[in-house]
């Protein structure tokens, strides 16, 4: 599993005009290329009388999948300027289909590039783009005497809170990125002078917006 990654924050849907063609951008986070086709084939049943619905998409930790479809256009002057797009911004797992509705001007090759390219990067503001990193739940088991203290510094500081829960000790989880476990335990060790049962838990990606 990737420590970090960047993908699209999920579904969303823009629409450009250029020349009075419209160009309608929709992209999906796909985790595995039977969901980017059938992301591609709903965007399609959308727009069953559009002049082209063409995709891209980038798949896996290693983008090992990387497919572009001009589905129509002149070859090379939609998809493969989608996907280089998702290439230059880096984006794992997005599928990106834009549906183009003929305005009755001809852009050319060089035109139609152009704007492929840019409605797929205004989809991308659009949609938003998220950091995912792989971090661990640690659960810190205090007394309830240590509760505020050590909320309070959990809060302040670069360590995410994922909940507090109160049973018979408190128990308080935060995420905390592999490489800075060991930072962490003795962080929480000092804090609580010794006097807290910590343990590390499941990986999970948690995930912060960065444009």
């Amino acid at each position: 599993m990737l420590k970090k990654y960047l993908t699209v924050r999920g579904y969303s849907e823009s629409e450009i005009t250029i020349q009075k063609s419209r160009f309608i951008t929709y992209l999906e986070r796909t985790e595995t290329e039977e969901d980017a086709q059938a992301f591609i084939q709903k965007i399609k049943k959308l727009h069953p009388t559009a002049n082209h619905n063409c995709s891209a998409y980038m798949i896996g930790e290693h983008d090992q999948i990387q497919k572009a479809n001009d589905d129509g256009e002149p070859s090379g002057t939609a998809g493969v300027p989608m996907l280089e797009v998702l290439k230059k911004r880096e984006l794992k797992d997005t599928t990106v289909v834009v549906t183009r509705y003929f305005g009755g001007i001809k852009l050319g090759g060089g035109g139609l590039i152009r704007a492929y390219g840019k409605a797929v990067t205004e989809g991308l503001s659009a949609a938003g783009v998220v950091e995912r990193s792989l971090n661990r739940v640690v659960t810190t088991n205090i007394d309830y005497t240590w509760l505020g203290k050590v909320e309070n510094e959990v809060r302040s500081s670069k360590y995410p809170l994922k909940e507090i829960r109160y049973l018979d000790a408190v128990a308080v989880d935060t995420y905390v990125e592999e490489d800075d476990l060991e930072k962490f335990v003795e962080w929480m060790t000092e804090m609580t002078n010794g006097q807290s049962e910590i343990q590390i838990g499941e990986q999970e990606y948690l995930e912060k917006q960065v444009e």
